[in-house]
């Protein structure tokens, strides 16, 4: 850390300086650093005619997914398209009906300032003339076409959104197409038990639309299980979509991702280069951990500490209270050893076996786990959302940089237990 003024221009600096870096869940960082390639992607995405492919956006938790989807929207509207879309709760993927009001619901922010000619209407009176007339294209009049339509909820969907595209035509609205953007859609699922399939119908829907030349961009965000979650439900969707996986950034981006917020921001301190390298070393390359962690230490050196040195322990220890903890209390006991042994695998923030962790056990574990046991056990995990099975088979963290902290609580617990021990030979020799 190297300060830029003396001391009293210091403190005036302080009092001018906003911490500029923002660890928070979708909220923009300072400077989007590492992502120009996806950028790019997605708009030749937007020059597609008839639409063939839309976009998935995944990724481990805090790695900008929620980021990036923002940043598309800006991008979408200077392409001319319009945008539609929110967060997908779990209540919004119950049942089709649902799943239906809530595309509807979307896209009438769009569409009311459309019109649409209505049946022709007897005129007051004695006559028989009739007249037609314009109706705007809100919410309440889509919810009635929608109850009017004939057929399944997936037949009357299409109907209203085919009606929403010829309305875009008719209006010379501007705009291209309209992206459907839905983030947090691991929460996705139809229910069979139930016989409500709200995944399929979102699929068969935006499917035929895109036939018959509807430019509707799917575009979904979520969890690296979003994608073999719309396989199992519709096997053509691997055609239907292409996937763009988030992993952490370069060193070079993760260099700019700290570097280029301070020197906008007005900063009364700047890192040396060997600080920054540690940062990046600390938090992976994930963004919300550089975030997070840059914005503990510009807090902690704002209020007159500046000559320390990266207090890692501290961040760590606010870092695992803060974003591990609630994750690592969802697991029992015995999930916590099976974690325990992974987190001892050399491939643990990759990918790893079943095979591999019953192995690994053998050699920690006096009572070791079989090949069942560590199934269901991963099975479970996969629920909690602390791991996930990739297209190949094997599994992975859900949770970037898992197995470090698992390692600073296995140390952390072993401490105890030494304090403890320490403790009670003290208290016998008593």
């Amino acid at each position: 850390m190297k300060r830029k003024d003396s001391k009293s221009k210091q403190v005036a600096a302080n009092t001018r300086f906003i911490n500029p870096f923002r660890p928070g869940a979708g909220h923009m960082p300072p400077y989007l650093a590492g992502r120009d390639a996806e950028l790019h992607d997605f708009r030749t995405f937007l020059a597609q005619n008839p639409i063939l492919k839309n976009v998935i956006l995944t990724g481990l938790r805090g790695v900008g997914k929620t980021v990036l989807l923002e940043t598309l929207r800006p991008i979408a509207l200077e392409e001319g398209w319009a945008w539609v879309g929110t967060d997908l709760s779990e209540s919004a993927s119950v049942a089709e009906d649902k799943m239906a009001i809530r595309i509807l619901t979307d896209v009438s922010v769009f569409t009311a300032s459309l019109t649409i000619s209505t049946k022709a209407r007897p005129i007051a009176g004695f006559t028989q003339e009739t007249r037609a007339t314009d109706e705007p294209l809100n919410h309440h009049a889509l919810q009635r076409l929608f109850s009017e339509a004939p057929g399944l909820i997936s037949d009357k969907l299409k109907y209203v959104l085919e009606l929403v595209w010829k309305a875009m035509r008719d209006h010379d609205t501007g705009r291209k197409g309209i992206v459907f953007a839905y983030d947090e859609a691991q929460n996705l699922a139809d229910h069979a038990e139930k016989e409500q399939f709200p995944l399929s119908l979102l699929l068969d829907v935006f499917q035929s639309l895109q036939r018959k030349g509807a430019r509707f961009l799917l575009v979904l965000t979520g969890l690296p299980t979003l994608f073999s979650t719309l396989v199992h439900a519709r096997t053509y969707s691997e055609r239907m979509f292409h996937v763009i996986f988030l992993s952490h950034l370069s060193s070079r981006a993760s260099r700019d991702a700290i570097a280029i917020p301070i020197e906008r921001s007005n900063c009364p301190f700047s890192l040396t280069d060997q600080s920054t390298e540690l940062i990046i070393d600390i938090t992976g390359g994930y963004p919300y951990f550089i975030q997070f962690v840059c914005r503990e230490l510009y807090d902690i050196w704002l209020q007159g500490d500046s000559k320390r040195s990266i207090p890692i322990n501290e961040v760590l220890a606010k870092l695992d209270a803060d974003f591990f903890a609630g994750r690592w209390a969802k697991a029992t006991d015995r999930q916590r050893d099976m974690l325990r042994v992974v987190a001892q695998l050399p491939n643990c923030e990759t990918e790893f076996t079943v095979q591999e962790i019953v192995a690994r056990s053998r050699e920690l574990l006096k009572k070791s786990f079989s090949s069942s046991h560590v199934a269901q056990l991963l099975s479970f995990l996969q629920e909690s959302g602390l791991v996930y099975r990739n297209r190949h088979g094997k599994y992975a963290f859900a949770v970037p940089l898992l197995g470090q902290f698992i390692t600073r609580q296995s140390e952390q617990e072993l401490e105890q237990i030494d304090e403890f021990d320490e403790l009670d030979s003290r208290n016998d020799r008593g």
